[in-house]
């Protein structure tokens, strides 16, 4: 196989940026796409000089050509892509609209998707892909109905994905976070706390762990799913949640 190399969308920051660091760390050659300037300007900060950071929106498949363009120039072939982007927008039945639906399917499940479809040629035989899902997908949340849904749609593609793939001996995995200490996270809980400290604190004590996630507990798991000890394995959702939903 090539020399080890990964793309992860939505990787400036939180999961995708701690993910980053940990491949880099391992010896991948690592690009990340982020869609806020702030974000992707501290990413080529923050992150090693030599990792590739791209911005792009995840809904513009313009956006997704010209990222695997970039990437197939730079590397020339992908071992790993870790389908990250995402957005939550926590909204009730009563204050949906269109736009926001639209949105959330645009980034989470069509962005993702056609991501995937674009860096087909650039997957090694046997590379790893890795889809951002959410235990909010299948556990009732206040408000998450769209993003659930959008989730959820994601998960109900990986069996089949893995199936396709599997010819090429290309993995399909999914991992879910349960409520992880993130910056979108903070802003999410955000629209409906005045104290999202507060919030975070309590949301730990329901916790059967006793503490919320951290970007680094996903990304160690993602690292094994990108992994050869994980050669084996497609078709999985991997729920990463510190024993969260699974009290009666």
């Amino acid at each position: 196989m090539s020399a080890r190399a990964a793309l992860i969308t939505g990787g400036t920051s939180g999961i995708g940026k701690a993910t980053a660091q940990v491949l880099h760390s391992r010896g991948y050659r690592v690009a990340v796409t982020g869609q806020r300037p702030e974000s992707v300007a501290r990413a080529r900060e923050e992150l090693p000089e030599d990792v590739l950071v791209l911005q792009a929106d995840a809904r513009s498949l313009a956006d997704t050509d010209r990222v695997v363009s970039e990437v197939g120039e730079r590397f020339g072939s992908l071992t790993t892509l870790y389908l990250n982007a995402g957005v939550s927008r926590p909204v009730t039945l009563d204050v949906c609209d269109e736009a926001a639906f639209d949105e959330v399917f645009a980034v989470n499940t069509k962005g993702q998707f056609f991501t995937l479809i674009k860096a087909l040629p650039l997957l090694t035989d046997g590379a790893s892909v890795i889809v951002t899902v959410g235990i909010g997908a299948t556990r009732s949340l206040t408000g998450n109905s769209i993003a659930a849904g959008s989730h959820g749609a994601l998960l109900a593609m990986i069996p089949t994905l893995a199936l396709e793939l599997a010819p090429r001996r290309i993995r399909v995995n999914a991992v879910s976070p349960g409520f992880t200490d993130t910056p979108m996270t903070r802003t999410a809980l955000g629209t409906g706390s005045d104290d999202v400290p507060a919030t975070m604190a309590e949301m730990a004590e329901k916790n059967p762990f006793g503490r919320l996630g951290t970007p680094e507990d996903i990304a160690g798991t993602v690292a094994f799913l990108a992994s050869d000890e994980a050669a084996y394995v497609t078709g999985q959702e991997i729920v990463v949640s510190g024993g969260a939903g699974l009290a009666i």
